[in-house]
């Protein structure tokens, strides 16, 4: 698996960042039994470049947490048997790994929410990784099932990789 990470966020406060990211997104694919190696580039940024993102791209005038870019639309969330057929561009031609898509995550709203949330910067960012990585496989929250079975997975992921509200900040 790659997790090609950039980190364009000057006051980095997570030093395990990159790895962390790599635990969570390989955790949650383990987890959703994607059965490919995969690919996912993740960015972090700081608020104004999220907004400016977010206004291009969803037409939403403000800083969000998280940005997903998923690279294939699923007709079923998580059922990567769409793969088996003939899918141009759906895997990296040189490694063959499956191209998930892009993760751009916002640590100024990282830190603002664990500390509104009540937990660590640590379990924040693994629960924002964890979320775009679902959105990335077809899942959504548009409906309230649809929002129930995310949340679900989140906590059920994050379990399994021992990453709880609890932490200490």
């Amino acid at each position: 698996m790659t997790v090609d990470f950039e980190n364009e966020y000057s006051e980095l406060s997570l030093p395990d960042a990159e790895a962390l990211a790599r635990e969570v997104v390989e955790g949650a694919l383990d987890y959703l039994d994607c059965p490919y190696e995969a690919q996912v580039n993740i960015l972090l940024v700081d608020d104004e470049e999220i907004h400016k993102l977010n206004l291009a791209h969803r037409g939403i005038d403000r800083p969000t947490d998280v940005l997903s870019f998923p690279m294939t639309q699923y007709k079923h969330p998580g059922d990567f048997s769409i793969f088996e057929g003939d899918c141009v561009g759906c895997f990296e031609p040189d490694s063959g790994e499956l191209l998930l898509g892009d993760i751009v995550l916002s640590m100024d709203r990282v830190s603002a929410q664990a500390e509104e949330y009540g937990h660590s910067v640590r379990r924040e960012f693994a629960f924002l990784i964890t979320h775009s990585v679902l959105h990335l496989v077809g899942y959504d929250h548009m409906t309230g099932n649809e929002a129930k079975e995310m949340e679900r997975l989140q906590e059920e992921i994050l379990n399994q990789l021992n990453i709880s509200r609890e932490e200490s900040k």
